[in-house]
């Protein structure tokens, strides 16, 4: 039972609000990159450039916070890369990131790819939403950060 004496238990009443016309502040946006210890929080206005020139941005929030995002990068036509899914770790595993992720695949189902790259335990993250390695294919890149 909760605080309130009703037997609800109040994270579960929490509702999530989906998205994709979402306006952002620059300190929420660092403040969930940084709640995850994502190096691009570093560069903040680099950052916020890159998601709102995206050519899709989803976010999720609970009340007026900040709790997820995601973006898609696309030529518009053939090809969408996925190169940011971040869900606040007090909002993880509660079907936040799959979410975000329906909405976006759902954008781009008619795409000849949906590409991203991922690693660790997000590796099955992905592959329940469908996605699967690529042949036998390498990610590759130069890299500014360092939490990899």
């Amino acid at each position: 039972m909760d605080k309130t004496g009703s037997g609800h238990d109040l994270k579960s009443e929490m509702e999530v609000r989906y998205s994709k016309t979402d306006s952002l502040s620059e300190e929420e946006v660092i403040n969930l990159y940084k709640a995850v210890g994502w190096s691009s929080a570093e560069k903040p206005k680099v950052l916020m450039k890159a998601l709102l020139g995206s050519h899709s941005l989803v976010t999720a929030r609970v009340g007026s916070k900040l709790i997820a995002l995601a973006n898609a990068i696309s030529d518009g036509h053939l090809v969408v890369y996925y190169p940011h899914l971040i869900v606040h770790p007090d909002h993880q595993r509660q079907g936040i990131g799959t979410g975000i992720m329906r909405i976006l695949t759902a954008e781009y189902a008619s795409f000849h790819q949906q590409q991203l790259t991922a690693d660790g335990d997000a590796v099955k993250f992905y592959e329940s939403l469908g996605f699967v390695r690529s042949g036998r294919t390498e990610p590759m890149w130069i890299y500014q950060g360092d939490e990899h």
